[in-house]
């Protein structure tokens, strides 16, 4: 008999992290001269009824699912959206700061949206350059992408073996893309409020399962 090779199926290696990461549902809209609510240095708005109900849609694209943890950032956005999935599977979700979004320093509060949607100078130099620390006391990319990769790493280190869920922020969706890809820091940048990418992650390099699926959303 001839022997077969069929193509690769991937396959979760073992003690590998399965890891779900949400984007949080959408939050308030900023408004000019009024600052959201602050956290250590951060924006903190809560969900707008339309973040409201992409928290819902997520928790009910994933109530059949096993997790063997739930993890939300230090914001409440995470939480609001998280909360859904929580109260079905019965699970307290964990507190991982390091994996908040990013410190945009004096354009926090709000101030991010408005200066982007105008083209301000220095969103536009910070999108073409790949460089947050261009925006006036923000983190720099590279700082950014130190902590989130910390966290993964404390992720793998805590949960080998296991699968989780993980509602975490639009920026910090990029930076894992880009360090588990290699790309370009903004090359994924984007992705949908109440998205799920999929990310295994190994002591050896991150998988990209999938990116930006909202299948669930409608969209």
């Amino acid at each position: 008999m001839t022997k077969e090779y069929p193509q690769h199926r991937f396959v979760v290696p073992e003690n590998a992290v399965d890891v779900l990461f949400i984007r949080h549902g959408e939050t308030i809209p900023a408004r000019p001269g009024v600052s959201f609510p602050m956290k250590d240095g951060h924006g903190n708005p809560p969900l707008h009824p339309r973040g409201e109900a992409q928290a819902q849609a997520v928790g009910e694209r994933l109530r059949n699912e096993h997790f063997d943890a739930l993890y939300v950032t230090s914001l409440q956005r995470t939480h609001q959206t998280m909360a859904p999935l929580a109260q079905h599977l019965g699970m307290t979700p964990i507190e991982e700061p390091d994996l908040r979004e990013i410190r945009l320093g004096e354009w926090d509060g709000g101030l991010y949206r408005i200066k982007s949607a105008e083209g301000a100078p220095e969103f536009m130099r910070a999108k073409a350059e790949h460089e947050w620390g261009h925006i006036p006391g923000a983190e720099t990319t590279a700082e950014l992408h130190e902590r989130v990769e910390r966290g993964l790493w404390r992720l793998l280190d805590n949960h080998a073996g296991e699968r989780i869920a993980f509602c975490v922020h639009g920026g910090v969706v990029g930076a894992i893309m880009s360090i588990a890809t290699g790309c370009k820091p903004f090359a994924m940048i984007g992705a949908s409020n109440g998205s799920i990418s999929r990310v295994v992650l190994t002591k050896d390099r991150f998988f990209v399962r999938s990116y930006n699926d909202c299948n669930h959303l409608g969209e």
